[in-house]
């Protein structure tokens, strides 16, 4: 496991959560509806929303047990920002 998660890594799939659902707010807000983008954000929200638990977890013990890069650190702390969003979003 350590081989797969890395600095590198780590930050990608942050950021791309991260990216993903600025997507989907940004689509909200502009009101753009399509079918397609419909049935895409209703296919890739849970696993998305999932991810983004299970990775910010996994963030918080990598930056805890390796060295700190400020780009990881930097994604790790914008992913609990996007957490904390989105899950306040359902109250």
């Amino acid at each position: 496991m350590d081989k797969i998660i890395n600095n590198r890594n780590l930050t990608i799939i942050n950021f791309g959560i991260i990216i993903y659902f600025l997507t989907i707010y940004l689509l909200y807000y502009f009101k753009i509806e399509f079918v397609l983008i419909g049935v895409l954000r209703e296919l890739f929200t849970i696993p998305f929303f999932l991810a983004q638990i299970v990775f910010l977890f996994i963030g918080i013990k990598y930056l805890i047990q390796n060295q700190r890069h400020t780009l990881t650190v930097l994604s790790v702390v914008s992913l609990a920002i996007c957490a904390i969003i989105t899950i306040g979003s359902f109250f």
